[in-house]
């Protein structure tokens, strides 16, 4: 492809694709179309009994936005990544224009895990996430899924599904379904700055009263 700007970036989610790398090492970057796409429901987001005393006994703190770079490089810290420097340097572009978001989970002010994606519209594009401790990550969606929920958001695209993501309630869908989600929240209007970031325990106690 030609040189890739944020602009292409945001254009390229706005037509259901987007970008990865080889490797880390490897400075081509090509666009993904799969053919089935992961979501994750917005209503849908299961919580174990397991994570959900995990949530409760909680002492992490949860942040947004305070460090975008790290968590794209706790992303990126390991033996097979997509990330390399062209991508980290065009999604820190974006953060600088709002347009992407991160989600920290801290322990006594070390970061241990966090998500990372783009915002269009009602849409929330899930690009990476990584953790250092026991049930970080599934925290760290668990509380994205709550700040999605409170900022409006109507699609949350995980691009493929695992295991992982599938025991918290992902789901696949087919590439047109994928379309039809997509074109009705990109015309909507969401906000990912919904106030104060809520603790795993303010969460659990929100997603338990709603189910």
């Amino acid at each position: 492809m030609g040189e890739l700007t944020p602009e292409l970036l945001l254009h390229g989610y706005s037509v259901g694709i987007f970008p990865m790398s080889e490797g880390r090492d490897d400075p081509e970057i090509f666009w993904v179309d799969p053919r089935r796409r992961g979501i994750m429901p917005l209503d849908g987001f299961h919580i174990s009994r397991s994570l959900a005393r995990a949530m409760r006994r909680s002492t992490w703190e949860i942040t947004t936005d305070r460090d975008f770079e790290g968590v794209l490089d706790g992303c990126a810290d390991r033996e097979d990544t997509w990330i390399n420097a062209e991508i980290r340097t065009l999604y820190t572009a974006l953060h600088r224009q709002q347009q992407a978001h991160s989600l920290e989970v801290w322990e006594d002010g070390t970061l241990i895990g966090g998500v990372y994606g783009v915002v269009l519209g009602a849409a929330f594009f899930g690009e990476s996430m990584f953790s250092r401790r026991t049930n970080a990550s599934k925290i760290a969606l668990a509380c994205l899924v709550d700040r999605l929920n409170r900022g409006g958001f109507t699609l949350f695209d995980t691009q493929f599904i695992t295991g992982h993501l599938a025991s918290l309630g992902a789901l696949e869908i087919s590439r047109a379904q994928y379309h039809a989600k997509l074109e009705q929240a990109k015309t909507r209007s969401a906000t990912f700055a919904v106030g104060a970031d809520a603790s795993p325990q303010e969460v659990i106690q929100r997603m338990t009263q709603m189910s």
